[in-house]
């Protein structure tokens, strides 16, 4: 074989590479000889992948259930990879924000668009029976879902409705903030107002974690990172219309399909159906209960007003 001049220029900047880390080029080149080539099956880990669907039933339709909520952590994790480079990259032109943003809408519509999966791709008798075999775990769960929001916006905008003027106006801490978040009252018994053994144990294992989060991202979440351009980047229409479409998508759009689906399979009585956990889901989901907006600089005030009612 011909050692080319192209080749020749390409080993002397590996050799320039290495040597720039410390490294002998002579040791990769050898790792490089002996190394097995990269199959598809063992680059995305497939039988790996397709063995972590573990049922706890003999029902069918819980393996659908399953695998349908493993997709949606990963479409999560899309989307934060994405919210990483916003709020901790050095890239804040309008284009770098623009793309990465659409990203993330793109990831939410996928799975929108395919929770038909979960609204009529399980039986309704199935799906009762192998639910309560997966007590108190719940969706609620999603830690990532929570990180995604904490990502997106100011802490204020994620706290319960009712409080927020109050607690904006004593410009209350994170930790406050956290205490007064709006998923927490999604979790409480119906009864009693008391809190689930769903929400204390997502919160034993993760406040710390997402208190932390929040800390981190105060002065870098999307909203602060959008606030920092200046003016006319902010007023760029198709990173304006990005934005407004990743708010629809997250908090409204995405409840909506949970309400979908918890009309089809709990009816309209969640007090006289177990395989909720006694979560107060009518209450937590409709996006017109808990007016949460990411960005509500960018709506009108008649839109604000209509917020998840269309």
């Amino acid at each position: 074989m011909e050692i080319t001049d192209e080749i020749k220029n390409k080993l002397q900047l590996l050799h320039a590479k290495y040597e720039a880390m410390g490294q002998d080029m002579n040791s990769y080149l050898d790792g490089l000889l002996y190394a097995d080539v990269t199959t598809y099956w063992d680059y995305i880990q497939t039988d790996t992948l397709l063995s972590i669907q573990k049922p706890k039933t003999p029902f069918p339709d819980e393996e659908i259930f399953i695998m349908y909520h493993q997709i949606t952590e990963l479409y999560f994790k899309l989307s934060l990879h994405e919210l990483r480079q916003i709020c901790f990259g050095e890239n804040r032109s309008t284009e770098f924000l623009t793309a990465r943003i659409t990203r993330i809408n793109r990831y939410f519509e996928a799975l929108t668009k395919s929770f038909e999966i979960m609204i009529n791709g399980m039986e309704q008798e199935q799906f009762l029976k192998f639910r309560m075999s997966l007590l108190p775990a719940s969706g609620f769960q999603s830690a990532q879902y929570r990180m995604i929001e904490i990502h997106c916006t100011d802490l204020i905008n994620l706290t319960e409705r009712s409080v927020r003027q109050e607690l904006a106006a004593k410009n209350a801490s994170i930790e406050e903030l956290f205490s007064h978040i709006y998923w927490k009252r999604g979790a409480t018994e119906l009864a009693s107002g008391k809190k689930t053994l769903t929400l204390r144990q997502f919160e034993e294992k993760y406040t710390d974690t997402l208190v932390d989060l929040a800390h981190k991202v105060s002065d870098c979440n999307l909203w602060k990172v959008i606030q920092s351009l200046p003016e006319e980047a902010r007023n760029h229409e198709p990173l304006r219309k990005a934005l407004r479409q990743l708010d629809l998508d997250v908090n409204v759009n995405w409840p909506m399909v949970h309400m979908k689906s918890a009309a089809r399979y709990l009816e309209k009585k969640p007090e006289d159906i177990a395989a909720t956990g006694g979560t107060n889901w009518q209450k937590y989901l409709p996006p017109r209960f808990q007016r949460r907006i990411f960005f509500p600089e960018l709506w009108s005030a008649e839109e604000l007003e209509e917020w998840g009612k269309g």
